[in-house]
């Protein structure tokens, strides 16, 4: 079992709050579309490099009639990167022991007109600790009130803590979600942010200045996505329209194979590859 010092234990219960909060409305919306769909709970446990306890996590699911397939996750892991992968961390090139924490959450709709969404954020200790996350929209049919009030909603969130928040981590967004070898954006952005870093007093950001902005992330994301989904779910669609639908998930299904860090992190630490791979929809299609 890890232990975990009184910084990690304060991410690990707030990213589990907060999980339980997002699964909640979730249902809701659910019970909204007299549907009786509800989130399955899987535990998952790992092994360090030298097979030790490594900490695990619980993949939440749930297949609904809004939600075609959404996965919320929080994961709680430790021990040693390999020394290839350790070199590409933050902070551990000379120090290959790591602490991780945090929520992930991707949900794909039935509705084509409801954008998908992905939401992620996370705590990492190295011999550096650091926050990272955000949050953007996918639209396969992008609709500009959806998107403006999304962004809105970060951007209120980001300028509560530092005016220069938003302006960087929305073009962080714009250029970390873009698939090269189409020359297309995934979505229509949000924010993004990684190596928040945390310092003791005097010396920079803390703990709980970037533990607060990280939190107002969260909350930014639960009060507007919801009401994107109510403002959508019972648009007409065509034949046409999930076409683009399916179109649009194989580009998604490129890009978190081929780019995600994510992804990547997950699989370079033993992670649990269903939850590793739930952000996959459960179909696609490439013309």
């Amino acid at each position: 079992m890890l232990v975990l010092d009184e910084q990690q234990q304060a991410a690990r219960d707030w990213f589990e709050s907060l999980r339980d909060r997002i699964c909640a409305a979730f249902e809701k919306i659910e019970r909204e579309a007299d549907s009786e769909a509800s989130f399955r709970y899987t535990p998952w446990e790992r092994e360090d490099a030298e097979g030790g306890p490594g900490g695990g996590g619980v993949r939440g699911q749930m297949t609904g009639k809004v939600f075609e397939k959404v996965g919320v996750n929080v994961s709680t892991v430790g021990g040693r990167f390999a020394p290839e992968f350790a070199a590409s961390i933050h902070g551990a090139a000379e120090d290959p022991r790591f602490f991780a924490t945090g929520i992930s959450l991707v949900a794909h709709m039935a509705n084509p007109h409801v954008p998908a969404v992905h939401m992620n954020t996370r705590f990492l200790t190295t011999t550096k600790r650091w926050f990272g996350g955000g949050a953007d929209l996918n639209p396969a049919i992008p609709n500009p009130e959806d998107t403006d009030a999304f962004h809105a909603r970060l951007r209120a969130a980001c300028a509560a803590h530092d005016p220069t928040f938003y302006p960087r981590f929305s073009k962080w967004a714009e250029d970390y979600f873009f698939l090269p070898h189409r020359g297309v954006a995934r979505g229509v952005g949000g924010i993004f942010y990684d190596h928040l870093e945390c310092f003791e007093p005097g010396e920079g950001p803390t703990f709980e200045e970037n533990f607060a902005f990280t939190r107002d992330v969260g909350e930014a994301f639960l009060d507007i996505f919801p009401k994107i989904v109510r403002a959508r779910l019972r648009t007409p669609f065509t034949e046409d329209d999930m076409s683009k639908l399916l179109e649009f998930r194989g580009r998604y299904v490129e890009f978190n194979l081929l780019y995600d860090r994510g992804t990547l992190f997950g699989l370079k630490t033993g992670g649990n590859i269903d939850a590793i791979l739930m952000s996959l929809p459960p179909l696609a299609a490439w013309t």
